[in-house]
């Protein structure tokens, strides 16, 4: 077994150039019914985490020298909640899309699969 050849023939398949193939369409079509719940999900998460953290910082007094711990208390848990509610918000927002896109998805796949 050559391992150059192998080597060659798999980088070569990488510079060719790319037509647009069913196998690419299904794939776009995935990353479409995908992204915003993974969007979601990354940006409610990066929210969420923040506002726990600034809430803890009002809290313990890092921020504003003390005098906003009740806001600091409410900031925090609000924050710990959305970070709770982010993986089922996900899941529901990345089911809608598979619902949305699984139609077009499983007859691509299915002319793909008859294809071969």
């Amino acid at each position: 077994m050559n391992t150059d050849k192998i080597y060659a023939e798999s980088l070569a398949k990488e510079y060719a150039p790319k037509d647009h193939s069913k196998i690419i369409a299904l794939r776009k079509m995935d990353r479409m019914a995908k992204m915003p719940a993974i969007v979601f999900g990354y940006s409610f998460g990066i929210i969420a985490s923040l506002a726990a953290g600034t809430g803890m910082c009002l809290a313990m007094g890092v921020l504003g020298g003390g005098s906003y711990i009740l806001a600091g208390v409410v900031i925090g848990l609000l924050g710990f909640i959305g970070m709770g509610v982010n993986y089922p918000l996900y899941r529901r927002f990345l089911e809608e899309g598979k619902k949305k896109y699984a139609f077009e998805i499983m007859e691509l796949a299915r002319e793909i699969s008859e294809q071969e």
